[in-house]
């Protein structure tokens, strides 16, 4: 009986291990938060070996990625991918419509995005789906459909071939006392294992 004992004991120790190997290689390791923008290439190339040092130095990536910066997100099929930049912010938004406005005690904040898609299959989603707003208490806010006086809307069905852009506002109610950190946004209506974050 002990013997039997022992053996179960190793089978489940040595399938233990299979599972710590598989977790550390990457399989199901859950959302991979990308808040490193891309590097942004010089603006001139110039092909004196003296400058190249000064080059590599201007296109160093800031270690957080923050309003104007672009994050280059994978959705969850080979060939989706998406430069993602979050251009404005615009807090206590205005509504374009006077008959909508945020409930009392809350607050509406407009994100501007950018998507262009960089992959080689079409992009097909509603961003707004994707978003989300944290406040710097940890608490989340998803996004709402209305319309601001700083331009024109996300569209709610974007599809985008290769090389498309598209360019439109995002919002978010959130309480008035709550100070806004981050925004948020993965491919694949936020289920992507890819996660983009920015700093407000």
């Amino acid at each position: 009986m002990l013997h039997h004992t022992r053996i179960r004991l190793a089978a489940t120790a040595a399938v233990a291990v299979a599972a710590m190997a598989l977790t550390a290689c990457g399989a199901g390791s859950g959302d991979e938060i990308v808040d490193k923008p891309k590097a942004t290439a010089s603006a001139k190339a110039d092909s004196g070996s003296d400058k190249e040092p000064a080059a590599e130095k201007s296109s160093a990536a800031p270690d957080v990625a923050k309003v104007g910066d672009t994050l280059g997100l994978k959705g969850m099929e080979p060939g989706s991918e998406l430069d993602v930049t979050v251009l404005k912010v615009v807090d206590n938004a205005k509504s374009s419509d006077e008959f909508f406005a945020p409930e009392s005690g809350n607050r509406w904040i407009g994100v501007q995005f950018q998507l262009v898609n960089t992959g080689t299959k079409v992009y097909s989603d509603a961003p707004m789906n994707g978003a989300k707003m944290a406040d710097d208490q940890g608490q989340q806010f998803g996004t709402m459909i209305a319309d601001i006086t700083a331009g024109p809307s996300m569209s709610s069905d974007v599809r985008l071939k290769p090389g498309g852009k598209a360019l439109g506002w995002i919002v978010f109610e959130v309480p008035k006392a709550s100070k806004a950190a981050t925004v948020t946004f993965g491919m694949d209506s936020g289920f992507a294992e890819q996660i983009g974050e920015w700093k407000l």
